[in-house]
């Protein structure tokens, strides 16, 4: 095997994976790189491995375990000693929570949902075309449209909004351990006092339902479901606004495929699919072994970590040729980019929908949108955190 490879480290282009990660792609579909502490785990970099192992449920993503691999000093230091509702729960636990929310995000609800997601986006559009160019798109546009959606689904009052935007901001990105832990509690005290408010004066949305379906019956405890409710909340808004903002930023430094989507916008759905593909926002998804696993002629031994580089795995050659690529015909769907097996992302329906409208309003209603500084100059996301892009200079 080669030198392990330092993980995570941080993209020199916003929506390739890290140059320094080149060893992983030529060395698939497993091998082994370095936490921030030095300690050694494998890194599953495969596309077909990866799927046998995401659902195989002899790995764990329970963060508890002494062993779980910890990316960053900052997860280290903030690491609760609870379990993550639904995210860090293995099964029975997290199939009773995802069973509990799996009828607020079917196909058919996110169908029902399309008719409000358009008219959000069509109103972010009408306010920025007001104001006039250039406009800043993240906050403009990006952040608003999932945050405004999944407000409307969970029942949050979106004047809220800039609170729970900056909290999360902090959540997942600190700058320090303090910020981290004091966002966490923010949150939580936030979402704490809405549950009692809803208790007494019941509205529409998925806490409403969950109030009174499980938490009044006695299924979930008050605790338990603001732990649910932040994960819903934050992941919500944050991963969907980084998908919409990078995809942006990518599409006007692709021209071509830009052009070929504006000719025939009926491509958009499997433009959205390769997207998830190329971007994998989420690059590093946790694992803990419980026990030996043997794969691909190795055997991950009990307690070993095992982290998932989603951005590798997604420019696997042996699943897609010219991986490094854009385009909108290959069939991109098989991707990891939501996970997949039993943890595979919830809202995945839901994300894709406000990609897919997003996208192909504001390029229809905008067809000279371009990027109102070099693309060179213009920051993202470092590789501890969701890629995306901090800021998005746009002119039209």
């Amino acid at each position: 095997m080669t030198e392990a490879v330092a993980f995570p480290q941080d993209r020199t282009c916003p929506y390739h994976p890290p140059a320094a990660y080149q060893p992983l792609r030529e060395e698939r579909p497993l091998s082994r790189v370095t936490l921030y502490d030095g300690r050694s785990v494998w890194v599953v970099t495969g596309h077909a491995t990866a799927r046998r192992l995401l659902s195989d449920q002899r790995l764990s993503t329970d963060s508890t375990h002494e062993a779980f691999p910890i990316p960053t000093e900052r997860f280290a230091a903030v690491r609760s000693r609870r379990r993550a509702a639904l995210v860090g729960m293995d099964d029975p636990e997290h199939n009773v929570q995802r069973r509990m929310l799996i009828p607020s995000f079917t196909l058919k609800r996110t169908a029902d949902l399309r008719p409000r997601i358009q008219r959000t986006v069509d109103e972010l559009i009408d306010a920025m075309t007001e104001q006039g160019p250039p406009a800043e798109l993240v906050s403009a546009f990006a952040l608003p449209v999932p945050s405004i959606v999944i407000c409307d689904l969970l029942g949050v009052p979106y004047t809220d909004h800039e609170f729970f935007e900056s909290q999360s901001r902090r959540l997942l990105r600190g700058p320090g351990v303090e910020d981290l832990e004091d966002a966490r509690d923010q949150l939580e005290g936030y979402l704490g006092d809405l549950v009692e408010r809803k208790r007494d004066k019941p509205g529409e949305g998925v806490l409403d339902d969950l109030i009174a379906q499980q938490l009044s019956q006695g299924h979930l405890d008050k605790q338990s479901l603001v732990e649910l409710a932040t994960i819903l909340l934050v992941a919500g808004h944050e991963t969907t606004a980084n998908m919409i903002s990078l995809g942006v930023f990518t599409l006007l430094q692709h021209p071509e495929q830009l052009a070929e989507l504006k000719a025939g916008p009926e491509l958009m759905p499997v433009a959205v699919e390769e997207l998830l593909r190329f971007l994998s926002i989420a690059d590093g998804m946790l694992r803990v072994a419980r026990e030996d696993i043997a794969i691909a002629g190795v055997t991950i031994r009990a307690d070993e970590g095992v982290v998932f580089s989603t951005s590798v795995i997604n420019r696997d050659t042996d699943a897609y040729a010219e991986p490094d690529r854009l385009d909108w015909h290959r069939p991109a769907r098989h991707h990891v980019a939501f996970g997949f097996g039993i943890h595979q992302c919830l809202g995945q329906n839901l994300a894709r929908a406000e990609m897919e409208i997003a996208l192909r309003t504001l390029f229809t209603r905008l067809p000279g949108l371009r990027l109102a500084a070099p693309a060179g100059d213009i920051p993202f996301k470092p590789g501890d955190t969701i890629q995306g892009m901090l800021e998005l200079p746009v002119e039209w």
